[in-house]
């Protein structure tokens, strides 16, 4: 069985290079490219705050983003020709855009499985 989670009311937001969204139980802060539409971003670094005030990450991929880099890894001898793909902070989701990504993390909040999957950022 599927469940789709929903981020509750989203505010959106620029500021300066982050794409900022506000969501109830948290604000995520995205790292795209200055040109890159926002339902196309495929590859994103991400920072998660949450309401508890504790701060996460993870770099973002799709599934079709992790295809194409292995292929360009092939050609160009990375990752032992591309046979491997490997990232400390990763998340592979399958649909692109700043929206697809913030309703996977509502839906991980939501399942309690966040924590196993972002990285938590040390307190200032």
């Amino acid at each position: 069985m599927s469940r789709s989670a929903s981020p509750g009311s989203v505010e959106r937001g620029w500021d300066g290079p982050w794409d900022r969204v506000g969501a109830d139980d948290f604000e995520a802060s995205f790292l795209s490219g200055p040109d890159e539409e926002l339902e196309a971003v495929c590859n994103v670094d991400v920072f998660v705050d949450l309401k508890d005030g504790s701060r996460w990450s993870a770099t973002v991929f799709t599934v079709a983003e992790v295809e194409r880099l292995m292929e360009t890894w092939a050609g160009s001898g990375e990752a032992l020709g591309g046979r491997y793909f490997w990232v400390s902070d990763g998340l592979i989701v399958r649909d692109p855009g700043i929206d697809s990504v913030t309703d996977v993390i509502a839906g991980l909040i939501d399942t309690d499985e966040f924590s196993t999957v972002f990285q938590r950022l040390e307190d200032d």
